[in-house]
């Protein structure tokens, strides 16, 4: 009982410091008052246990935690600066609302129609480690400067060693011969590290507003629901490239926890489909499952379900609580970058696992060398860069990951024909 009560709380701890990062941001780049950045944490909390529970009870069925998506991270930000320029934000955010419930509608019908089987045979080892090594190129710059507290291009020199000292801990428990340790590095190193940075005057104060006891989650925040066909056709992409962050991700976690039964992808779309509408009646950045919870599973060794369950759970019925949610929301920044990086780092090794028995191909080693200089590359290219191009190829070519996955699809399935067509003719 005590062992699942700690595997419980890891979890509930991993699902909210992996959750809190993108709704402030996007918060802080629309203007948000204070209130309304705490409501959008509720919101976020709810939808993420919601979908969270539904998923790992009928969807998927695995350990594989949901939360707000990098692309749809991206795509709020980048309309973010949009409002900033038109000086109407309210628009922007309605019509995000619209097609955050269109990528819902969208994931359904893959389901209704079985379309997922077809898109999910594109997905070979060679496109999947692709993806995990991108992911983490992608993240590598956000979680260092997480870590080193860098703010408006300066480094903070008391926040970075805390935060520094908080990693060497990490690590130094994730390679501890000592189970206890090693299953509990994460919890154990989160609470280390936000005690430290109480202790050296880091953390931010806490207001002493008034908060109701119970409160349930608003929908519509942000309006009623409006047209905006820039970001309709957005929103309609980002459902159909976050099919690639649901697949790999399950197939991920699939490999850590060894599952060998095939998980429903008509559910697990569906699922994702009810989440997408979620964002967007209770608004929010939309969810998608997330693959750092392979090497969560990688660094704590709980491959059980229960306690991820009970760990969503946490996380739904905190949403209920402002008192609980705000004092959650306090959690350092660079203390959650800190505490996760190790876990963060295990997908690049799991990566370049998946991609190990692709490399006696040449034809699936070129496919895995073009497609990650593709997308590193296009990670480095300025802003200014892409500035006159319409917004929806500016955020998705923006998007080192989006672009260097869809290059993996195509070159493997140029690579398999050319390949189908030459024993055809020896064949012949």
């Amino acid at each position: 009982m005590g062992k699942t009560t700690l595997a419980s709380f890891q979890w509930m701890v991993f699902i909210l410091a992996g959750t809190i990062v993108a709704p402030v941001s996007v918060a802080f780049a629309f203007g948000f008052t204070h209130a309304e950045t705490a409501d959008l944490l509720q919101r976020t909390f709810f939808v993420v246990g919601v979908t969270t529970l539904l998923q790992g009870l009928f969807g998927h069925k695995l350990p594989l935690t949901e939360g707000p998506a990098g692309l749809w991270w991206g795509v709020f930000l980048a309309y973010a600066a949009l409002a900033a320029q038109s000086g109407s934000p309210e628009k922007v955010l309605s019509g995000l609302e619209m097609g955050l419930l269109a990528s819902g509608v969208l994931f359904i019908l893959l389901s209704a129609f079985n379309m997922i089987r077809f898109v999910q045979k594109l997905f070979t080892p060679a496109v999947i480690g692709t993806y995990l090594i991108l992911l983490i190129i992608q993240l590598s710059g956000p979680f260092i400067s997480g870590i080193l507290g860098a703010d408006e291009g300066r480094v903070d020199g008391k926040t970075a060693l805390a935060s520094l000292i908080t990693l060497a801990l990490s690590i130094f428990l994730s390679q501890s011969r000592m189970v206890f340790l090693k299953n509990y590095s994460v919890l154990i190193s989160l609470i280390f590290g936000w005690v430290l940075f109480g202790v050296l005057g880091l953390t931010a104060s806490q207001s002493s507003a008034q908060l109701d006891i119970v409160t349930v989650p608003k929908w519509f925040v942000w309006g009623v629901p409006t047209f905006d066909a820039g970001i309709f056709i957005t929103s309609l992409l980002t459902g159909l490239l976050l099919l690639t962050n649901m697949i790999a991700s399950i197939e991920a976690v699939r490999q850590v926890v060894q599952s060998e039964k095939p998980e429903s992808m008509r559910k697990t779309s569906f699922v994702m489909g009810i989440n997408q509408m979620l964002a967007g009646v209770f608004p929010t950045v939309g969810g998608v499952p997330i693959s750092g919870s392979a090497g969560f599973i990688l660094t704590t060794r709980i491959k059980e379900r229960l306690p991820f369950l009970i760990g969503a759970a946490m996380i739904l019925i905190m949403s209920f609580f402002p008192m609980i949610t705000t004092f959650f929301a306090a959690l350092p920044a660079p203390v959650g970058y800190a505490t996760l990086f190790v876990s963060m780092a295990g997908i690049l090794g799991l990566g370049m696992n998946t991609v190990k028995q692709d490399l006696q191909n040449v034809q699936k080693v070129q496919v895995i060398s073009l497609s990650i200089m593709i997308g590193a590359g296009v990670l480095f290219i300025p802003e200014t860069v892409l500035s006159s191009l319409p917004n929806v190829l500016r955020s998705l070519l923006h998007n080192g990951l989006v672009i260097g996955v869809l290059a993996a699809i195509l070159l493997d399935q140029m690579m398999a024909r050319k390949t189908y067509r030459a024993l055809s003719d020896e064949c012949s």
